[in-house]
């Protein structure tokens, strides 16, 4: 499809020149979150196959004592030992223009086809990372202002019927740390990835209004939730990452809490820029972004000391 459609300014009588403004505006992108959250894993790149597997190592469970009893052989415990692999996958778009659209044009369109796709693939990719994050076992529902339902089987069966509160973030932050043992992020603290949805919920409850009245009052002037319980909260305004959408009436916004090695991202080729190679003498030309990479949840279990993350949604 041509990229200019020449036209009179009129049909007949005086023509007129409309100038054209030196400054461009692009259109806003939404912020992405789960990139920063992710690194490559080490030892995999470009000549090491299509996967990586990564190991991992179960605890040796404590017994109910640890004592001996004389000329009794010392009792044994098994070490289990899982792994879980990681395949990677080409990921990519393009965009193609003519030599005559660049030569014609008023604007350096290859430039901005550059700075659109990356934009594209900060998207993209920030999605993709989101979905590993979101295939914890363990999902969350908040189901009244006081109440949370916890699903351990990969599947929230049950519809959330309020949005998040301190209430839940407290459930949530005591489930972690008590009955997961899940290691923290960074320091003494969790991470909170939230859709601004929940953050509202958050930012309209009593429990956090009369506590930062005194701790903190310009938080809300700031729309700052700051750490609640040792967690620390992002918000995220990417539909595709964290739908504001879930449950009933489309009453949640969507979440992921998590600690340490929460998810892993195998690089084989890291994503780039690339220009095609002009066709038919030059006139076709296209501007491509291209990584073969994936993303993959750690420790896909429900187990007390192996799963990471807990997902708030709704079925």
């Amino acid at each position: 499809m041509a990229l200019q459609t020449w036209t009179f300014d009129a049909p007949s009588g005086v023509y007129k020149n409309h100038a054209l403004s030196s400054q461009l505006r692009m259109a806003a992108i939404a912020e992405t979150k789960f990139m920063q959250f992710v690194r490559p894993e080490p030892g995999y790149g470009r000549g090491t196959g299509e996967n990586v597997t990564i190991t991992r190592i179960a605890n040796v469970s404590e017994p109910t004592s640890g004592k001996l009893t004389e000329n009794q052989r010392i009792p044994e415990d098994d070490l289990t030992i899982t792994t879980v692999s990681v395949t990677v996958s080409e990921y990519g778009r393009s965009v193609p223009f003519t030599s005559l659209a660049e030569d014609l044009g008023h604007i350096n369109l290859e430039n901005i086809i550059q700075q659109k796709l990356r934009d594209q693939m900060k998207l993209t990719l920030d999605t993709s990372a989101s979905a590993a994050f979101k295939a914890a076992q363990v999902k969350a529902i908040p189901t009244g202002i006081a109440a949370l339902t916890m699903d351990t089987d990969g599947t929230a069966s049950t519809a959330a019927t309020v949005n998040l509160n301190v209430y839940h973030v407290e459930q949530i932050r005591d489930y972690l740390f008590s009955t997961l043992h899940c290691p923290p992020y960074e320091g003494d603290d969790y991470v909170a990835l939230i859709a601004t949805k929940a953050k509202r919920g958050l930012l309209s409850d009593p429990a956090w209004q009369d506590w930062k009245k005194y701790t903190d009052p310009s938080a809300k002037y700031n729309g700052e939730i700051g750490r609640i319980e040792n967690i620390r909260f992002v918000e995220v305004n990417h539909s595709n990452a964290l739908s504001g959408t879930k449950g009933t009436g489309s009453v949640l916004g969507e979440c992921v809490f998590f600690g340490r090695d929460a998810a892993a991202m195998a690089v084989a080729v890291d994503p780039e820029l690339r220009v095609g190679m002009p066709q038919d003498f030059g006139r076709a030309r296209s501007v491509a972004w291209y990584g073969v990479l994936e993303f993959g949840i750690i420790w896909d279990t429900a187990t007390a000391g192996e799963a990471r993350i807990v997902h708030v949604t709704s079925s």
